[in-house]
């Protein structure tokens, strides 16, 4: 009784480990599919144009403001 106990254990072990990895290795497989990667690189893009055109938008902010300043105060002798 004890072998088959044992026995059981041991099939349900491995079939289990066997369901486990393979599920792994389908979510592993997805995450490098060219379509998957393709998307990742193309929300990554989106977000440095993003970046940059905020970047953009605060240096002209700061541009504005210091010729304001320069334009508005008399010059210091």
């Amino acid at each position: 009784m004890r072998r088959i106990f044992w026995l059981a254990l041991g099939l349900g072990a491995g079939a289990a480990g066997a369901i486990l990895t393979a599920r792994f290795a389908r979510k592993q497989m997805q995450k490098v599919a060219p379509s998957s990667i393709a998307r990742r690189a193309q929300g990554g893009l989106l977000e440095l144009g993003k970046r940059v055109s905020e970047s953009i938008a605060e240096g002209r902010r700061a541009m504005e403001e210091r010729r304001r300043e320069l334009t508005e105060k008399p010059p210091v002798d």
